[in-house]
C-alpha cells in the first residue's frame, strides 16, 4: 500500500521534467492523478506534442490511474476545468501540486513587458488560479494538500530572472497566507524549491552529462510525503533539495535590530548603520559572485 491510496491529485506542468516525475511518483503511491500539461515550449509557445497523454500512458502501464488535461493554468476559467477534471473523473480533489512554469530570461534592461507578464501569468497567477478553485472543495471535505513549486531564484535571486524570481517569491508569500487561512480546515500549504536537470537547466552543463544527483526524480518523494496524511503537521514551510539532501529554508525574519529612543535622523542612520545592521548584511544569488557572497 502506498502513502496516497484513494487520494486524487492534480499536478500542473506534469508532461515533462520535474512535474512528470512528481505525477509518476504520486501515482506509484496510489493516487489517481490529473496530469495537466498544455504541451508548450520552454518559453510558452505552442507545440504539436501531447506530453500529458504520454505520462498518463506510463502511469497506466505501471498499473496506476491517470487522466490528461490540457488547460492553461494562466487562465482562471481554464484552471477551474483542471480541478473539474479531477472531480468529474474521480469524484474529489485532495492534492494540488502547482508545478507549471515557463521561463523567458533576460536582464532587466532587456526584458519587455510581454516577457514579464507571460512568466507571472503562468507561475504566480497560475498557482493562485488552481488553488482558488480547489480550496473551497478541500475546505468542504475537511482535507487538502497544497504543494507549490518555488525556486531559489525567488528565495535568493538569480541573474536575468526578474520575472521568474518575482513569481517564485510571490508563490512563497501565497504559501504562507494559505497556511494561515486554510490550516484550521485540515488543509496544509507548503512550498518546495526543487533541483534537477530539465529543459530549464540544460544550459548549465553545455552538453556534458549531468551528475547523478541532478536527476529530477529525486524531488518527487519529498512532494509525495507533503501530499500525504502523514504530513499533517507540516504547514507553511519552504523546503528544497540539494543533491541527495532535502533542505528546510529559514523563512524571512529579522536578524538584527538598530534601536534609538525617539527614532533616527538620516545622519544618525548613516553614522551607525555600518556598525550595527551593516555587520549582518545577507548574500544574494544562487551561485558564487565576488560582490554577492558565496553559494550556500
Amino acid at each position: 500500500m502506498g502513502i496516497l491510496e484513494e487520494r486524487v491529485a492534480v499536478v500542473t506542468g506534469a508532461g515533462r521534467g520535474i512535474g512528470r516525475d512528481i505525477a509518476l511518483c504520486l501515482a506509484s503511491e496510489g493516487a489517481s492523478v490529473v496530469v495537466n500539461d498544455v504541451g508548450v515550449s520552454l518559453g510558452g509557445e505552442g507545440t504539436a506534442e501531447d506530453p500529458a497523454a504520454q505520462v498518463c500512458a506510463e502511469i497506466a502501464a505501471a498499473g496506476g490511474q491517470a487522466v490528461p488535461n490540457h488547460d492553461s493554468v494562466s487562465d482562471f476559467e481554464a484552471a477551474g476545468r483542471i480541478i473539474g477534471t479531477a472531480v468529474d473523473t474521480y469524484g474529489r480533489i485532495d492534492i494540488v501540486v502547482n508545478n507549471a512554469g515557463i521561463v523567458r530570461d533576460r536582464t532587466l534592461v532587456k526584458m519587455d513587458e510581454a516577457d514579464y507578464d507571460a512568466v507571472i501569468a503562468v507561475h504566480q497567477k497560475g498557482t493562485f488560479n488552481t488553488v482558488r478553485h480547489a480550496a473551497p472543495l478541500m475546505k468542504e471535505a475537511g482535507y487538502g494538500r497544497i504543494v507549490n513549486i518555488t525556486s531559489s531564484a525567488g528565495l535568493r535571486g538569480n541573474f536575468g530572472q526578474s520575472n521568474y524570481g518575482a513569481a517564485k517569491a510571490a508563490i512563497m508569500g501565497m504559501t504562507f497566507v494559505w497556511a494561515l487561512e486554510l490550516g484550521k480546515y485540515g488543509i496544509t500549504s507548503n512550498a518546495v524549491a526543487p533541483a534537477g536537470f530539465t529543459r530549464m537547466t540544460e544550459g548549465l552543463y553545455a552538453g556534458a552529462e549531468p551528475p547523478a544527483d541532478q536527476d529530477p526524480a529525486l524531488n518527487a518523494p519529498l512532494i509525495a510525503f507533503l501530499a500525504s496524511e502523514g504530513a499533517s503537521y507540516v504547514n507553511g514551510q519552504v523546503l528544497g533539495r540539494t543533491g541527495y539532501a532535502y533542505t528546510l529554508f529559514q523563512t524571512p525574519r529579522p536578524i538584527a535590530t538598530m534601536y534609538k529612543e525617539g527614532g533616527w535622523t538620516p545622519g544618525e542612520v548613516s553614522e551607525h548603520f555600518h556598525e550595527v545592521l551593516g555587520l549582518h548584511l545577507q548574500p544574494v544569488g544562487m551561485g558564487d559572485h565576488p560582490l554577492l557572497g558565496k553559494k550556500g
